[in-house]
């Protein structure tokens, strides 16, 4: 793979291995959210456009300084409005042209999901910042060992089934990094507002990922 330019690299992914995936019918603070998964040693956050209103939470967020990116990202219209929020990557469930030139355009980094080997190097191709694999659970860790083989340098992003009992196996077998989703971010207690109990389930997932008994 080549060298990725300043504007489309996600090389914090190597100090920052846990991205979290937020899924939620309400978010009552995006700010406060982002604040509570940092105590916990998670730093960046993607939100998706599942979510009602994501950019309204996208702009509150990032304008507190947080790191934040959207997810299911699968139009060139919901790249826009995602990067006129602030978002500082996108995510799609898998290999979507028109969001990975929309990114290019605006400078920011695209994590572009996939599962096959062909699809991998579709999304290197398309100018991939990383690749996730989705789901990751259907192959588990071992499947990144193996695409390893082929593909040494495009970094990979286990997605889908990832939990504080599996995570450091993804990470030990190829992954740069792994999504964190309802293991650490459940929808009711995102919107319960349980700030202390997400950043409870943050710090566990961290330290699992660590390797690290909780």
């Amino acid at each position: 793979m080549t060298e990725l330019s300043a504007t489309t690299d996600l090389s914090v992914l190597r100090d920052e291995p846990v991205i979290a995936v937020v899924r939620a019918p309400r978010i009552p603070d995006a700010a406060a959210l982002c604040a509570a998964l940092a105590e916990g040693g998670i730093n960046l956050t993607e939100f998706t456009y599942t979510t009602p209103d994501v950019t309204r939470h996208l702009l509150r967020a990032s304008k507190s300084g947080r790191r934040v990116g959207v997810g299911t990202v699968l139009t060139a219209e919901q790249a826009r409005r995602a990067v006129e929020a602030g978002a500082s990557f996108l995510v799609t469930p898998g290999c979507r042209p028109e969001v990975a030139e929309t990114a290019a355009a605006a400078g920011v980094p695209v994590v572009l999901g996939a599962l096959t080997p062909t699809e991998v190097a579709h999304a290197v191709d398309l100018g991939a910042a990383a690749v996730k694999i989705f789901p990751a659970r259907a192959f588990g860790p071992g499947y990144f060992k193996d695409l390893r083989g082929p593909y040494p340098d495009v970094p990979l992003v286990a997605s889908g089934g990832v939990n504080a009992g599996n995570a450091a196996a993804f990470l030990a077998h190829g992954a740069l990094a792994v999504c964190a989703g309802t293991d650490v971010v459940p929808p009711d207690v995102v919107a319960a507002g349980d700030w202390a109990e997400i950043t409870r389930r943050a710090r566990l997932f961290t330290a699992a990922c660590a390797g690290q008994a909780p």
